[in-house]
């Protein structure tokens, strides 16, 4: 039920379909994302760009927090922070949103950037995400 909601909000994404992004995995407080390299998504040296491994992280944490609520709400990311901490040098970039405390209105989650085998963390992202009940 709970992948059923963030598959379909997922699938209404614009940006998540122009980035040809694929939801991997969903669980209660996690999510995971992957996108494929395409020269299109690259910056001036050929790596991806930074916007494409925020993109991913911040939907990764949106949903992961998601996770967490009512059936009856959603969210939206008022903040967030992302270091960056190798060149994005992959075939593949996969991030996973993670709850690190979740609240009744507020929530924060943990954003990881990594590369096609999970083995080079690429960016580091901390979110704040807002809950809001839908009508």
């Amino acid at each position: 039920m709970i992948y059923d909601k963030i598959k379909q909000s997922f699938d209404k994404q614009g940006l998540m379909t122009s980035l040809d992004a694929k939801l991997l995995l969903v669980e209660k407080g996690l999510v995971k994302i992957s996108c494929q390299y395409k020269p299109g998504l690259s910056q001036q040296h050929g790596f991806f760009h930074a916007g494409v491994a925020t993109s991913i992280a911040d939907s990764a944490c949106g949903y992961a927090a998601l996770t967490m609520q009512n059936e009856d709400a959603d969210v939206l990311t008022i903040e967030f922070k992302v270091n960056f901490l190798k060149p994005a040098k992959t075939q593949q970039l996969i991030a996973i949103g993670k709850v690190i405390q979740a609240g009744k209105t507020i929530t924060v989650c943990d954003g990881l950037v990594y590369d096609e085998n999970e083995a080079k963390l690429i960016a580091k992202m901390t979110a704040t995400i807002i809950t809001i009940q839908l009508n």
